[in-house]
């Protein structure tokens, strides 16, 4: 395979993937967070906020300047023209900012590996063809609730409907290379798989040590 590796990961809501992700980089992969970049582009002062205030008014946006996640996560859910706008006026920017930072990671680090974390990944059919392999991390769908629930204020109903909104189970499935089946893991159990797929696909080198890292879901 000519340049570096291009490793695509994804997981439903709660699956483990950032998780996962984070322990990639601990490997010594580089990692691209589209989540991350989402939450950039609309923080205050971010390079879509006066998009999404055209095209969502005043009450899209919080009192910090800030896109107002709540509302807008709201309005998605209920209504498929706004989910739709939405995704129209982040999701090109999301793209060409990865496209910037992975042009950046090859010219800083030839030859590492890029780990792009994108949660919609197997729904895209411009993502699965920017990516070499893809690693599926996945879970039932009552322990993505169980996960969600334990960290956040979410309802089981908002739950739901946010899965309702992703790729199904058998969807990621038959889309990955590797998976990496994060239901009754503990972390470091995570850990040892996502370590046994670095070694697999060598991601990072022999003075790479993740062994101390800790994280939580």
């Amino acid at each position: 395979m000519q340049g570096s590796l291009r490793l695509g990961l994804t997981g439903g809501i709660g699956s483990g993937k950032s998780t996962a992700a984070a322990y990639f980089q601990a490997c010594g992969a580089h990692l691209i967070d589209t989540d991350a970049i989402a939450r950039q582009l609309a923080a205050p002062g971010g390079a879509a906020i006066d998009a999404l205030r055209a095209a969502f008014g005043d009450a899209a946006i919080s009192p910090d300047g800030g896109l107002d996640r709540a509302y807008m996560r709201a309005l998605a859910f209920a209504n498929d023209a706004a989910r739709l706008q939405l995704q129209t006026i982040l999701h090109p920017r999301i793209s060409a900012l990865a496209a910037e930072q992975a042009r950046a990671a090859t010219c800083d680090f030839p030859g590492r590996a890029l780990v792009f974390d994108v949660p919609l990944l197997v729904e895209s059919q411009h993502w699965r063809t920017r990516v070499n392999k893809i690693v599926v991390v996945d879970c039932d769908v009552q322990t993505q609730i169980a996960r969600v629930q334990s960290r956040s204020q979410w309802s089981e109903a908002a739950i739901q409907a946010v899965i309702g909104q992703q790729a199904t189970r058998v969807q990621r499935l038959g889309a990955a290379d590797a998976v990496i089946f994060n239901q009754n893991n503990t972390l470091q159990q995570l850990h040892l798989e996502v370590q046994e797929l670095a070694r697999r696909w060598a991601i990072g080198g022999p003075n790479v040590d993740a062994s101390s890292t800790g994280f939580s879901r």
